[in-house]
């Protein structure tokens, strides 16, 4: 049986709303193989039963592909394209109204609701001048849309945010200990070396837990 598979390589080619799927996955699946089909099912959109007539070799190099992505560590991704609309990193954190500040701080640590905090840091721009650009009012209940947006944005801003030193890496600082926040820093500072999937999302565990940033 023949099957075009179309296997992203990049984290900009995974939307959010894979991930989140994917994450409530692997908290149900124990079988390594089958939680292999269902990766393969969720990032590559593929129906599971013709995953399942998949040669295992096949199989096994799509996986290895998809964890090669996952090792990436993206840059701050301050722009996107969604639904014929371009999306605009914040560009004046500095300025977060109370209600942004509020939202940002209570739903960037919560992968049920993400896309909250995704809404504060990401909207539609409405103008631009060279390098510069203004975004939409925030407003809230606006985040349904933008569940669709790149995994490496959403990665990305996390990292940025940690980077930044907000309330972020504050709650790093007063709650994780000295080994876990050299776990981070060696992490962010370096191109990881391999591990795949499970490593990668149990390095996020593992280092992120206590910042409120569970993949659970």
């Amino acid at each position: 049986m023949n099957i075009n598979i179309t296997i992203p390589t990049d984290l900009s080619e995974i939307t959010l709303r894979q991930y989140k799927h994917f994450l409530k996955i692997q908290k149900t699946v124990d079988d390594e193989k089958f939680l292999s089909a269902k990766i393969i099912e969720i990032f590559c959109g593929v129906n599971l039963q013709d995953v399942m007539q998949i040669k295992f070799n096949d199989s096994e190099f799509i996986v290895d592909t998809l964890t090669k992505m996952f090792e990436q560590k993206p840059n701050l991704v301050t722009k996107f394209k969604l639904n014929n609309k371009e999306y605009g990193f914040h560009p004046q954190l500095d300025d977060l109204t109370l209600g942004e500040y509020i939202d940002l701080d209570t739903f960037i640590g919560d992968w049920e609701n993400i896309e909250k905090a995704m809404a504060v840091l990401y909207r539609p721009i409405v103008s631009k001048l060279k390098d510069k650009y203004t975004i939409e009012d925030y407003k809230v209940g606006k985040d349904t849309e933008i569940l669709d947006m790149p995994m490496d944005a959403v990665l990305s801003s996390i990292f940025f945010l940690w980077n930044l030193g907000l309330d972020l890496s504050k709650a790093m600082m007063n709650y994780l200990d000295k080994e876990e926040v050299q776990a981070l820093t060696q992490y962010l500072n370096s191109q990881p070396n391999g591990g795949g999937i499970t490593q990668f999302t149990d390095l996020l565990k593992e280092t992120l837990h206590d910042m409120k940033i569970s993949l659970n």
